[in-house]
């Protein structure tokens, strides 16, 4: 009998993730890697689980929390070569869109240097000090609006993946 994987098992696997109208948003394929829309995640904390992946396997350990814990749950079992198909609600991915998280900074105290465009990337300094990522979704001559959502917040992820090796 082949072996299965098990928690704490380092593993490799392949990957395609997609939202609900089929546009791919993630993938170990290299195939996929030209249907990608990347560059929407990517000013964004890209972590191996939000942004586009270099092709080839992608390793983790199973129970690391490193991936999608609904991945690493499912790889439980698995043999190398089997395949399998999660869906991801918002609340295991990135949340819901919240519109609190929307807020307009005066056009004046935006530095000259960036010209603000719908859809572009930035990375705030909160009052905090903390380093944060927003997306411009509106500008004015009188101000700037910023959106702290994680982009693919309120989406419901599909993957389909693949049981490589266990390492």
């Amino acid at each position: 009998m082949m072996a299965q994987a098990k928690k704490g098992d380092r593993v490799t696997i392949n990957f395609i993730g997609k939202l609900e109208d089929g546009s791919i948003i993630d993938s170990t394929y290299p195939s996929a890697e030209e249907d990608c829309d990347c560059d929407e995640h990517a000013a964004h904390d890209c972590n191996d689980s939000d942004c586009c992946q270099d092709s080839g396997p992608f390793e983790l350990v199973i129970g690391e929390e490193s991936f999608y814990i609904l991945i690493e749950e499912a790889l439980i079992g698995m043999q190398p070569g089997e395949k399998k198909t999660v869906t991801i609600s918002p609340d295991d991915a990135f949340g819901e869109n919240d519109p609190e998280n929307v807020f307009s900074v005066p056009r004046n105290e935006f530095p000259d240097e960036i010209e603000p465009v719908v859809g572009m990337g930035l990375e705030v300094t909160g009052e905090d000090d903390d380093l944060y990522m927003v997306t411009v979704v509106e500008v004015t001559d009188e101000q700037i609006s910023l959106d702290t959502n994680h982009p693919l917040a309120g989406e419901t992820l599909h993957y389909e993946f693949e049981l490589v090796e266990i390492c």
